[in-house]
């Protein structure tokens, strides 16, 4: 029997039905909102294999398995936002390198531009000279020159320098119309650098802001992942505790056991060894009365049998049958144990009804069973019945006599219990069997 001592009777009602035993929690799902479904669904699970170990013990475990069950998720989401960090780290590194070579263009453009700049205003200096001449010669300057020779030698001279002269005058006019074409084309070509450039400079802003991103989403999810290990440890040495407690409680509890166990079975062997006498002084009066050829009735043991085909019945109809007799591996210590009962799950305050007639042994409040009733129902079919009813939230009926379906308390969780259910044991000569074999 997996009991300890329990939370209050107030605070546990307002916990989580028992529900069916299952399998423990398993590996995280790669669809986070599966996960979470498939979670829930296991911890229901999980709670229902602990529904008589100690709330505390019991809450620390599914606490404990539920940080287990998130890890794999926090790992993968870890290895996920270190990639994209990483990816989003080289995005970054190649979009600085081409904000560099745009940047680069740019100053270099800039650079030829001014060059070009300055050579315009060079041979505009040069063609402003020679405007400035022709003005001040009126256009015969070297003409005069060359006539006023005193010899023909001195004039071909003359000559040859104004022909050269105006070589150079012709070539500062190509060079400036040269120049100014080419600084039309460096300034488109400077715009359109320029455009370049700010479209590389958003890229590379763009970069940083994702790479940055991606690193603060990496370190949250490394912090996640951190604050997940070192809630485990927390939490399996809480576990580790709470097992070592609910080890000493469960050595009172079989204590407790095999104490009602040896009272029930000592009521028991009184009570079969009572209706053995009545059995032979019913036969004899059978016999007396065959002879006088009179017919009696004949007796039976106390407490008959139920509408249903069993003496007994269950003590209540609502809810769900939450757990039944049996072995039951326990999932925190690695052990099997008997469930030496029947559980009924149904809300807290559903009232708890004697399952037949008989009288009440023992009644009140046990650190593992909660508030519990023991009802001696004496010799039904050729053996002695005995009916608990545990971890109820109150005990109605504490002592005396009590007839089938009498209310003797109402449904709770208190003991070594973390969901309201009601354990229903059935003692045959002292001994755990199986409720259904009565009901």
């Amino acid at each position: 029997m997996r009991r300890s001592v329990g939370l209050s009777a107030a605070l546990l009602c307002s916990l989580s039905l028992v529900v069916p035993a299952s399998s423990a929690l398993q590996g995280a799902d790669p669809d986070p909102n599966q996960q979470k479904r498939k979670v829930d669904a296991q911890i229901d699970q999980l709670r229902g294999d602990l529904d008589e170990t100690n709330a505390d013990l019991a809450n620390a475990y599914i606490a404990l398995r539920t940080t287990q069950a998130k890890l794999p998720g926090a790992q993968a989401a870890l290895e996920q936002a270190q990639g994209a960090a990483a990816r989003a780290e080289t995005a970054n590194a190649i979009a600085a390198q081409e904000l560099e070579v745009a940047q680069a263009n740019e100053t270099k453009a800039q650079d030829e531009l001014a060059a070009t700049t300055q050579q315009i205003r060079q041979s505009r200096g040069e063609v402003a000279q020679f405007a400035a001449q022709i003005y001040q010669d009126q256009g015969f300057g070297e003409f005069d020159m060359a006539m006023t020779s005193t010899s023909p030698q001195q004039f071909a001279d003359r000559i040859a320098l104004i022909g050269t002269v105006m070589d150079l005058q012709g070539q500062s006019m190509v060079a400036l119309a040269t120049a100014r074409a080419s600084q039309t084309a460096q300034e488109d070509h400077l715009s359109a650098l320029r455009v370049d450039s700010e479209k590389a400079k958003r890229k590379a802003e763009a970069s940083l802001a994702a790479a940055n991103a991606a690193r603060d989403k990496a370190t949250a999810a490394k912090a996640a992942l951190d604050q997940l290990a070192a809630q485990q440890t927390t939490q399996a040495a809480t576990v580790k505790a709470q097992s070592v407690a609910e080890a000493a409680r469960l050595q009172q509890m079989q204590a407790e056991s095999n104490r009602l166990g040896a009272v029930i079975k000592a009521r028991a062997a009184e009570a079969l060894r009572k209706a053995r006498i009545a059995a032979a002084a019913n036969a004899r009066a059978k016999a007396a009365a065959k002879a006088r050829a009179a017919r009696n009735k004949p007796g039976g043991g106390s407490g008959g049998s139920s509408s249903s085909g069993g003496p007994l019945s269950p003590p209540t109809t609502l809810g769900w049958i939450s757990s039944e007799y049996g072995m039951r591996f326990h999932p925190i210590q690695h052990v099997w144990r008997l469930h030496s009962g029947r559980d009924y799950a149904a809300p807290c305050g559903t009232p708890v009804k004697a399952a037949a007639d008989g009288v009440i042994i023992e009644s009140g409040y046990n650190s593992g069973y909660g508030n519990r009733v023991i009802i001696d129902h004496g010799v039904i079919g050729g053996v002695a019945l005995t009916t608990t009813y545990n971890h109820m939230r109150s005990i109605r009926l504490h002592s005396g006599r009590v007839k089938r379906g009498q209310v003797v308390g109402y449904e709770g969780t208190t003991g070594n219990s973390n969901g309201r259910h009601i354990h229903f044991e059935v003692y045959e000569d002292g001994n755990f069997v199986d409720p259904r074999n009565y009901l």
